[in-house]
């Protein structure tokens, strides 16, 4: 049992070497320039052991987007425990975890990347993977609402999963308005979903009787 827990935790830090090396590879130089072999080169690790995890760039690209989610799911998690009180700060608390985040692996044009290859071929497995990774960030979404509710921030009238549905279908588009302009900075995007969301938790925040 032991061997096994070895083998197991010598396997998750050669695929985190090579993503990591894949982080490095793709920021430093085109997405399609980069060949695997360089990958190796850099994680310390033979060309044989990056296929055995990976058969395309495609599916690394998307694993580092999948590292990406799952380190800014486990961060919601204690907001989730103890929102800050009131709709509005909770959800920008929430939504700017994701967004401060996001570029912490991947660059902008990685994201477009990512974002087409989920795009052109959902139906894949990289695409699947890429789509329930944002069902499970709207989940989040869906149960901080959830959570406001029961302590009366958010009207009972609402329905949470449609609720959370909305906001992160409208904070998602606009994140990537975010990763199309290279110009924008993470302090325009705070600035244009907080001016998005005012209005929307004004209104959820209102008791039916009013």
């Amino acid at each position: 049992m032991a061997q096994q827990g070895l083998r197991e935790r010598q396997k998750a830090a050669r695929e985190t070497r090579i993503l990591r090396a894949a982080v490095q590879a793709f920021r430093a130089e085109d997405y399609r320039k980069v060949r695997i072999e360089d990958l190796a080169e850099e994680a310390e690790v033979s060309v044989g052991t990056v296929y055995n995890y990976y058969k395309t760039k495609g599916d690394i690209l998307i694993a580092t987007v999948a590292m990406e989610v799952e380190e800014v799911l486990a961060l919601g998690e204690p907001l989730l425990a103890d929102p800050p009180h009131g709709a509005e700060p909770a959800l920008l608390a929430l939504i700017y975890g994701y967004y401060d985040h996001s570029l912490e692996y991947l660059s902008k044009d990685m994201w477009r990347k990512a974002m087409a290859l989920a795009i052109e071929a959902p139906d894949t497995p990289n695409g699947q993977r890429y789509w329930a990774m944002d069902r499970r960030l709207c989940d989040q979404v869906t149960a901080l609402i959830g959570t406001l509710q029961a302590r009366g921030e958010v009207g009972p009238g609402w329905d949470p999963a449609p609720l959370g549905q909305l906001i992160f279908n409208n904070l998602n588009m606009t994140f990537m308005e975010f990763v199309k302009d290279e110009a924008m900075s993470l302090g325009t995007l705070r600035s244009r979903v907080a001016a998005q969301m005012k209005p929307l938790t004004q209104m959820i925040s209102r008791r039916l009787a009013e």
